[in-house]
């Protein structure tokens, strides 16, 4: 079985080589490089061709923000799990927005980390799980009853993970991007159908076609997908 080759940026040396040390003790990951900027990982990407990029958010010169969009830019097969201290909205809007696959906060246990790695690698959006309730709380409004779950938790309840893969060579018509905005937003059927003129039941075929043709299996892994690929704008 092939390992999962991993580059990790951080501009810490420290934590550059505890990470590596604690990674490369899994059998099924190889940490194939390191890098201490954005840009950085983004030239030995070209180079070592890594399954994950473990990416820092906040680090001088060319941040995780520029990496994140960069190497997803060059290869979208890359998959970036952000690993950071900073659970802010600014920051964590930014790495998804840019196209991350996964956001984890550094208090994460080792074997969390490890797992992440893994379900990232096989195609899954891995989120520590306060990041996640903050990301559907904002993006999906909860408080307007929609209150999807994710599909589930890795071991030791503090990371989510879900089923969406970002799919930016998917191409939209102008009313789909206009029910992908207001999905977002929060509203439900009923206040789409009215903002677009529309029957409720339209509303809700419409968007059901929209699931199957991103893959998602929920209106939360629908606004996920719109903020990824900048279609809430």
């Amino acid at each position: 079985m092939e390992k999962i080759k991993v580059l990790i940026a951080d501009d810490v040396q420290i934590i550059r080589q505890g990470l590596k040390a604690i990674l490369n003790q899994d059998a099924a990951i190889e940490v194939v490089a390191s890098a201490s900027n954005g840009k950085e990982a983004f030239e030995k990407c070209r180079v070592y061709q890594p399954d994950v990029v473990l990416m820092d958010m906040r680090m001088p010169e060319y941040d995780g923000a520029y990496g994140i969009a960069a190497i997803k830019r060059e290869w979208k097969q890359i998959k970036v799990l952000v690993l950071t201290t900073f659970d802010d909205e600014e920051t964590v809007s930014a790495a998804i927005e840019k196209g991350a696959d996964g956001y984890l906060l550094k208090e994460m246990e080792d074997e969390q980390v490890i797992a992440a790695i893994r379900q990232v690698a096989d195609g899954l959006s891995v989120f520590g799980t306060k990041v996640f309730q903050n990301i559907r709380a904002q993006i999906t409004g909860e408080s307007k009853g929609i209150g999807m779950e994710p599909d589930g938790l890795l071991p030791g309840t503090e990371i989510t993970y879900c089923s969406m893969i970002n799919r930016e060579e998917i191409s939209f018509s102008e009313k789909e991007k206009k029910l992908l905005k207001l999905v977002a937003e929060g509203y439900d059927n009923k206040e789409i159908a009215k903002l677009l003129f529309l029957a409720e039941g339209t509303t809700r075929n419409q968007i059901s076609r929209l699931l199957e043709k991103v893959e998602a299996k929920d209106r939360t892994q629908l606004a996920v997908y719109a903020v990824k690929n900048g279609l809430d704008l």
